[in-house]
């Protein structure tokens, strides 16, 4: 049995670690502010450009000289995966999610023949996915040194992608991250952004016939790289955001368990105490009764 100096040295880590948690929820819960409320701006406009490039899209919809971006290069063979997660941990399954969502695609296009690569941004989902496909992480970005994210991060990124897509490196481009909902639910994502998806009946398409100057072609040519940047953008945005809410919801599970430790480790530490002083006072009583 430990004796009471290392119950004492156990009780004091432990509320060491519960100080430290409780610090860790309260900043992670003063940054998620900041975050949630940049990622509810960014989606309006990245919903919206959406909108309008499936618009414009629908109308150049078999034109011979329509993007690669949005026509593809005709095959579906090598799958580029850009998988967004967080530079740290301490932030309960939050990064471990959008990896299991990668990895499980990957495997299953694998399974279909595909050749997969992998684009890392992040240190988390780096480390996790070289464990199985180091051979195929043909990128990694870290973004630890960025304090604030940008729209030049985002940019970044997305000429890195453009480039190896002109370059012919692969056919089809699918974006990894987690969608924040609520400080308790984050959720997972996979979305096509090479070649764009275009909804069916885009926005106002049935209803309204739009001219457009210059030709539907030579605006899509300037409109999907930018729209490639502002939904990877969104993407940075809304991980900022859904790792600060599983910090928070893990450090408070972590602090709370920290308390219930306490409790019992303090129960057995007085216990123990108690029983020892009794057996003292009974080999004191004892040692008089023999004199």
């Amino acid at each position: 049995m430990a004796s009471l100096k290392d119950m004492r040295v156990r009780i004091a880590s432990t509320k060491a670690t519960q100080k430290i948690t409780k610090a860790m929820q309260m900043v992670a819960a003063s940054k998620l502010r900041r975050a949630q409320t940049a990622a509810e701006a960014a989606r309006p406009y990245a919903e919206k450009m959406s909108a309008v490039i499936s618009n414009i899209a629908s109308a150049a919809a078999g034109s011979p000289g329509a993007p690669a971006l949005l026509a593809g290069t005709g095959r579906d063979q090598v799958h580029l995966l850009l998988v967004c997660t967080g530079e740290r941990g301490l932030s309960g399954a939050f990064n471990s999610s959008i990896v299991r969502l990668a990895r499980e695609r990957a495997l299953a296009l694998i399974a279909q023949g595909k050749e997969v690569k992998f684009f890392c941004v992040g240190r988390k989902g780096y480390e996790q996915l070289r464990r199985l496909f180091d051979k195929q992480i043909v990128e990694h970005m870290d973004l630890r040194s960025v304090r604030q994210l940008g729209f030049v991060n985002a940019e970044d990124i997305a000429k890195k992608v453009l480039a190896r897509f002109d370059a012919g490196e692969f056919d089809v481009c699918t974006l990894f991250y987690s969608q924040f909902k609520s400080v308790i639910a984050q959720v997972p994502t996979a979305q096509q952004i090479i070649p764009l998806v275009v909804e069916e009946g885009g926005a106002n398409a049935s209803a309204t016939s739009y001219e457009y100057e210059p030709e539907e072609d030579e605006i899509l040519t300037r409109l999907l790289p930018r729209n490639l940047a502002v939904q990877i953008f969104r993407a940075l945005l809304e991980n900022n955001a859904s790792f600060y809410g599983a910090q928070m919801s893990a450090m408070d599970n972590a602090t709370r368990n920290a308390g219930e430790m306490i409790r019992k480790q303090t129960l057995v530490y007085n216990r123990t105490r108690q029983a020892q002083i009794t057996k003292e006072l009974i080999e004191i009583i004892s040692g008089a009764e023999a004199v």
